[in-house]
């Protein structure tokens, strides 16, 4: 087939079961070529020089064509090790991201829209009070009188102007802060009114006759295998501020059923612990340490039980930072201290898990004469930047190939618990279904009085998904 999910949907609705699935060229067009914008038969062809020479047929010439790049595709993956990428994962992945599809999510509408309205009334008196303390009423939205009102009027300190105006950004607005009353109500009025048009009113317009969103889960779209979710996006309702959390409590289960979900814990170190075959960091998390504390200790030359939680934090950011391959100049300003002293962590970092320091600069080396990385599963990410004469190119080259082959299988691996989970709840004939997947968390909608027991399912299938030298928990 050329697109499993969307020909398992249509069959769905259709009361047609599909099985025997053993090839999709849309799925393999992906795996040899991720970078691809497309992955259209007529693409792939003349990607791998398929012609054919039915010139009056054109139904004969499709299907020959279609033939051909299959079989094309096919000595692709046997030649870079990835049919069993395509088999045992990709393939069976499509039907359980069908399933999610056509189940959707319900959707509290009418709390929601009552959200929307007031953010309405709280938008409109922040207005109110800029005009207030600006002296008269402009549009708020336009950076070029907004600029004019807060360098002109109130004669606050301008950054460069330009041939369109001042520059009005994020950034020129939080280094304002201090210096008038006025920016406070400005960066809320932002901010309520991105939740209020990316959240309320986009969520609002994608909720379908049933009351749910059915979201698109894309297969094909990111370079490091991860899955996008589009139209609309379900996997960044936000979680950090007080403001955007709100939204999470219009994710609703119907009548009678909850919502079960769980997540990885720290699954990409993990993942980095077991790549690099680092003693120190295999054991910090076989023996159930805090890995952040554990490698406070380590940096900071801190007995474990000293560790201070500022001492934690830093430790955290450093090691998600080397996940993906920050510098010091990047670490500097994260953590709010000098460029020596973060040098100095991620020096003491790398001193502490050593295999880890050897792990990515031997990945760079590979990369530099392979073109690409692997992930544990053997998916690819090429990387043609890592051998440009542009430094910034190079440099991001170099971030990439760190990061990719962690990403990559972290990615791999909750696609593997997605199939499992999915397959184990259809097995048992239990009422409950896997709706939602972010990242490295997995949301089941189940009948109330099941909920210990699919919880339970949704722990074990997870941890055991993949097996490597680190737990996974």
């Amino acid at each position: 087939v050329h697109d499993l999910k969307n020909l398992y949907k249509y069959c769905i609705k259709k009361g047609v079961e599909i099985k025997n699935i053993t090839f999709d060229s849309l799925l393999a067009g992906y795996l040899c070529n991720p970078s691809s914008n497309s992955y259209e038969i007529d693409r792939l062809a003349a990607e791998y020089g398929v012609s054919v020479a039915f010139e009056d047929d054109e139904n004969l010439k499709k299907a020959a064509t279609f033939s051909l790049v299959c079989d094309e595709l096919k000595k692709q993956l046997e030649a870079n090790g990835q049919a069993a990428l395509l088999k045992e994962i990709e393939i069976p992945l499509a039907i359980v991201l069908g399933d999610m599809e056509l189940e959707g999510v319900l959707i509290d509408s009418a709390a929601l829209k009552a959200h929307g309205e007031e953010l309405t009334v709280r938008i409109a008196e922040l207005e109110q009070r800029i005009y207030d303390l600006v002296g008269y009423e402009f549009n708020v939205n336009s950076p070029k009188q907004l600029g004019v009102a807060l360098f002109e009027k109130l004669g606050l300190p301008a950054k460069k102007k330009t041939k369109s105006g001042y520059s009005t950004g994020a950034e020129v607005l939080e280094d304002l802060k201090d210096a008038h009353p006025v920016i406070t109500y400005l960066l809320q009025y932002r901010t309520l009114s991105k939740l209020k048009s990316t959240y309320c009113d986009s969520l609002l317009s994608a909720v379908a006759e049933d009351g749910r969103i059915h979201s698109t889960f894309n297969q094909t779209e990111t370079r490091t295998g991860r899955i996008s979710s589009l139209e609309p996006n379900l996997q960044n309702i936000p979680v950090r501020t007080t403001e955007g959390r709100v939204f999470r409590k219009f994710f609703v289960a119907k009548e009678g059923y909850t919502l079960c979900d769980a997540d990885y814990s720290q699954i990409e170190l993990r993942v980095l612990a077991h790549l690099a075959e680092d003693k120190n960091m295999i054991d910090a998390f076989n023996s159930g340490a805090d890995i952040h504390t554990a490698t406070a200790s380590q940096v900071f030359n801190m007995p474990i039980d000293m560790v201070t939680p500022l001492m934690r934090s830093r430790a955290k950011t450093v090691n998600f930072g080397i996940v993906y391959g920050m510098g010091a100049f990047s670490l500097s300003k994260d953590i709010g201290v000098t460029r020596k002293e973060a040098a100095d962590y991620i020096e003491n970092y790398l001193a502490s898990y050593p295999q880890v320091d050897k792990f990515m600069k031997n990945s760079i080396e590979g990369a530099k004469e392979t073109g690409f990385v692997t992930t544990l599963f053997g998916r690819r990410r090429y990387i043609p930047e890592i051998t440009s004469s542009n430094h910034m190119l190079k440099a991001f080259g170099e971030r990439v190939e760190r990061n990719a082959p962690i990403q990559g299988t972290a990615a791999d691996i909750i696609k593997i618990a997605m199939i499992m989970v999915n397959s184990r709840l259809k097995d048992q004939k239990l009422d409950a279904k896997l709706i939602l997947q972010v990242h490295d968390v997995l949301i089941i909608e189940c009948k109330e009085d099941i909920k210990d027991k699919v919880s339970a399912l949704l722990k074990e299938e997870m941890e055991k998904s993949a097996k490597m030298s680190v737990k996974l928990t």
